[in-house]
């Protein structure tokens, strides 16, 4: 059955549709769970229900503290974040093109690597002379990582073809760059800053938690050490929303710069044609089919050389 211009127009509605009613269901799940004060091994009557959550981020909404919490935490995860996104793609590119780098910065990354981003806040407590200067070194080393491995992944992967092309036409190293290493790996690059900033989001109400003084992560801290739960909740809330909305904006901004690539989950399948009269394709036409040509040829000795 073949789609019509119109399916996608069909699709999309239906998509947000079921996307509102799950969170709807899950709303009202939530609701009943604990307006009914149902315990069945998990305790649901100790938590607040909706309504009490909506009747404090009411409240909330309506005084400053909330919004200048908001502000801190957002500059810091972006701050944090961007840092994260130039040193992980330049040392990305740096480590898989160079064996140099490769051998002195490997062994030292590898090890740091696998150091959650958390564990480091005593670090940064004794390295930063603020803690504004730590929650920030916190933030970047969270994202730091899945951008270099990412990076670094991407960038292996390329096909040798297309740097040898462009070598032949004369580019030299910054040429490959340029045309070739950064736009071929964006996809590979944009992946890990998805990734980043998730990371990021955990780790910075973490260390606010910690060693902070405003964000939405001290506030939510505040707010379970006097045992206001409908305001924990909030904090959770808003930690949530905010860590969708930028990680869309990292998803939109990286289909934005890869326009160029081919968008299967939107386009149908192809299929192929039948043989002339209706006939099915004969396995000698097929294997003739499957020779390879002259330039694919010569881009398979290429890649072997």
């Amino acid at each position: 059955m073949r789609r019509g211009p119109g399916t996608c127009l069909v699709i999309r509605p239906v998509r947000y549709t079921l996307r509102i009613a799950s969170l709807a269901v899950a709303l009202g799940l939530w609701q009943l769970l604990t307006s009914r004060d149902i315990d069945v091994w998990l305790r649901f009557s100790q938590f607040p229900t909706v309504t009490d959550v909506a009747h404090t981020f009411a409240d909330r909404l309506a005084g400053p503290d909330y919004w200048t919490d908001l502000t801190d935490s957002l500059t810091r995860i972006l701050t944090g974040f961007l840092l994260a996104a130039v040193l992980g793609v330049a040392t990305g590119v740096l480590v898989a093109r160079s064996r140099l780098a490769e051998d002195l910065l490997g062994p030292v990354l590898e090890v740091i690597r696998p150091i959650p981003a958390i564990a480091l806040v005593p670090v940064a407590i004794l390295l930063f002379p603020s803690n504004e200067q730590g929650i920030v070194f916190i933030t970047c080393a969270a994202a730091f990582f899945p951008v270099l491995v990412s990076t670094r992944h991407a960038v292996r992967a390329l096909t040798p073809v297309w740097e040898e092309a462009v070598r032949t036409m004369g580019g030299g190293r910054w040429r490959v760059l340029g045309s070739v290493v950064l736009p071929g790996a964006l996809p590979g690059v944009f992946g890990g800053l998805s990734v980043g900033i998730g990371v990021s989001w955990i780790c910075v109400i973490s260390a606010e938690m910690i060693s902070g003084q405003y964000g939405v992560g001290y506030r939510t801290w505040q707010d379970y050490t006097v045992v206001d739960y409908p305001g924990v909740f909030v904090g959770m809330v808003t930690i949530g929303v905010l860590g969708w909305l930028t990680s869309t904006a990292v998803e939109l901004l990286g289909r934005r710069l890869t326009h160029w690539l081919p968008r299967t989950a939107d386009a149908p399948a192809a299929r192929p044609k039948p043989a002339r009269g209706g006939a099915a394709t004969s396995p000698a036409r097929a294997a003739v089919r499957k020779v390879p040509q002259p330039e694919e040829a010569r881009d398979e000795h290429l890649v072997r050389d």
